[in-house]
């Protein structure tokens, strides 16, 4: 049988998440994330805690409160290093404060990249992070494109987006952009307006309140938190039949506005599976059984009438679900 990289993907994600990837000792790791401002993270944080539940590791958890925190991301790396932890899984703030200084943060200690990129020292040097998991957003940006080009192809009449990737130098806004640029280049979609914003609810509020009255727009193309504010919105100006709704990312909301057709569409890299790989990572490492250096999920779209139940269960946390900032090995 020929083995597709699709099949293999899956194969070795099996692998990973059975039985015989359990730890080997109680070990102890510490997980930074950029923020638990919106349900993507709270996702990843499920997944990462399941995983270490499962594995009986001891799980710490910090959270840096949005990306312009640098200098509070770093003293949680040395809150990390201060606790004893044998691994760091750190979801960067930005992808290259770290090229000069991450080995004197972490002293040492084994660190592995969590969903967002991460350049951990100065080309052509190699990286001194030992793993990472993540998915390129480029393809999450051009999934979206993809999309509304297909909807609205050349010479079939100038269709204009609001364009709210979110904060403009943190995170994966460069590259979701680049790849939602790439993918509208031959169609008769225009972005009219940009407006880039940190991921808070007050925040993107304000821009897309701006934006519908400033524009004459058909779409809202952003980040999630900003697709959530916009259905209220939209709803509360009844223009939900004038304005269409494209997510570059999943989350609950969003979910709820693909059940409710709100939302057109929203691609998703599978956050909660995306935690439980990095704490396999980490413990393959720790237990000499290293494992490929970079784990992708495979990006999967989303539309009103495509939600499978499998994806969704890898993708989002419970509803019910709320942080978890420790997790104890059992004796």
């Amino acid at each position: 049988m020929k083995l597709t990289f699709h099949s293999i993907a899956i194969l070795l994600i099996s692998i990973l998440l059975s039985p015989l990837a359990h730890a080997k000792e109680s070990w102890k790791l510490c997980a930074i994330y950029p923020h638990l401002k919106d349900s993507y993270w709270l996702s990843v944080n499920y997944g990462m805690v399941e995983e270490a539940k499962r594995n009986n590791i001891e799980l710490t958890v910090y959270e840096s409160g949005g990306y312009p925190n640098i200098d509070r991301q770093k003293e949680q790396i040395k809150q990390c290093v201060s606790i004893g932890a044998d691994a760091i899984l750190l979801g960067t703030v930005d992808p290259i404060i770290y090229q000069h200084d991450l080995k004197r943060l972490t002293s040492g200690i084994p660190i592995l990249a969590t969903v967002n990129q991460l350049t951990s020292s100065l080309p052509p040097l190699p990286p001194i992070h030992l793993g990472e998991v993540g998915v390129d957003w480029y393809d999450m940006g051009y999934k979206a494109g993809e999309f509304l080009a297909k909807r609205h192809p050349k010479d079939s009449g100038i269709t204009y987006i609001g364009w709210l990737p979110g904060p403009k130098t943190r995170g994966g806004t460069k590259p979701v952009t680049k790849g939602f640029n790439d993918a509208i280049k031959e169609s008769d979609i225009v972005v009219s307006a940009t407006y880039w914003g940190d991921n808070s609810k007050e925040l993107q509020r304000n821009l897309i309140q701006d934006a519908l009255q400033s524009e004459k727009l058909d779409y809202l193309v952003g980040g999630a938190v900003a697709i959530e504010v916009a259905i209220s919105e939209l709803a509360s100006r009844k223009m939900q039949n004038e304005v269409g709704l494209v997510s570059t990312y999943l989350s609950h909301a969003v979910y709820r506005g693909l059940l409710r057709k709100r939302v057109l569409f929203s691609p998703t890299d599978k956050m909660v599976l995306q935690g439980r790989l990095s704490v396999q990572q980490a413990i393959g490492y720790l237990n000499n059984k290293p494992l490929p250096f970079r784990l992708s999920p495979k990006i999967e779209a989303l539309t009103p009438n495509h939600l499978p139940k499998n994806v969704l269960l890898d993708s989002l946390s419970p509803a019910e679900y709320r942080p978890t900032f420790f997790v104890a090995a059992q004796p």
